[in-house]
């Protein structure tokens, strides 16, 4: 590493080890930042810094849809900024190290302006689009709504929380473009020649567990196979572009932005 950016590197360093230490033990109830001019300030760092993973507006994308009015992990001012300064431990949700509390205050005043803005408008119509995802479409068979679907598929029930229109529009058309890191497909290959593609349940230095896509399950010892092919990039899910016409998938979107179930 070249002198320069070890410099820059520690001075990163310092940064946000003084922006930890100056950090309130207790945090305040109410935000102290929310005039018009915090908001502005908020919707520029926001844009800056979180739109990558939220899309701008906090639409949902990779991150999740932030324009609602009730967010799961964050249904106070208190713990929106916990939220924003800490990160989300087990998801993709970062910590905020270099950031004030006041750009944190300002984030989260934004934030909380798009739970206050017009839902998202979506054309379709809802209940032909529960059919379609019922019948049609076939999602039911590999995901599961409420108490009911298959287990080859992520749940969801809530995904209309998580995830905006435009999102679930690019997955439908090219699900190969939603790579999931916590969704691994995979391919194992048997000494007879066999191979057998699913999803992974379960592995550890000796063995591998998967569901096959007819939702039976394998469990294999790893000196048995010749290959572990793990499937990055790769899905099960078919697109649904040349299964539905342009109205049916408005349809079908329309009717998945309405799951809200808290999980």
């Amino acid at each position: 590493m070249c002198l320069r950016s070890m410099r820059l590197l520690l001075i990163g360093m310092l940064v946000a080890a003084t922006a930890q230490s100056q950090r309130p033990a207790s945090v305040p109830e109410a935000n102290p930042h929310t005039t018009g001019a915090d908001i502005e300030q908020g919707r520029r760092l926001f844009d800056g810094r979180c739109a990558g993973c939220h899309a701008k507006g906090g639409v949902g994308d990779r991150g999740a849809n932030l324009a609602q009015p009730t967010l799961v992990h964050a249904s106070d001012d208190a713990s929106l900024f916990r939220v924003i300064s800490r990160g989300i431990p087990g998801t993709e949700m970062p910590s905020t190290h270099l950031a004030t509390d006041r750009e944190i205050w300002q984030l989260a005043a934004y934030v909380r302006s798009l739970g206050r803005q017009p839902m998202e408008k979506v054309t379709g119509d809802r209940v032909a689009g529960e059919a379609l995802f019922r019948g049609k479409a076939g999602c039911l068979g590999c995901h599961t709504v409420g108490f009911q679907g298959g287990r080859m598929g992520p749940v969801l029930s809530g995904i209309g929380a998580r995830r905006g229109a435009a999102y679930l529009r690019q997955t439908l058309l090219d699900p190969e473009s939603r790579e999931r890191k916590d969704f691994g497909f995979v391919e194992v290959s048997l000494k007879g020649g066999v191979r057998v593609r699913g999803l992974r349940v379960n592995e550890d230095t000796q063995s591998i567990q998967l569901r096959d896509l007819s939702d039976k399950f394998h469990s294999y010892w790893k000196d048995e196979l010749t290959e572990i092919n793990y499937l990055i990039g790769k899905t099960p899910m078919p697109s649904v572009k040349a299964l539905l016409n342009d109205k049916e998938l408005n349809d079908l979107i329309s009717y998945l932005t309405t799951l809200r179930e808290t999980p």
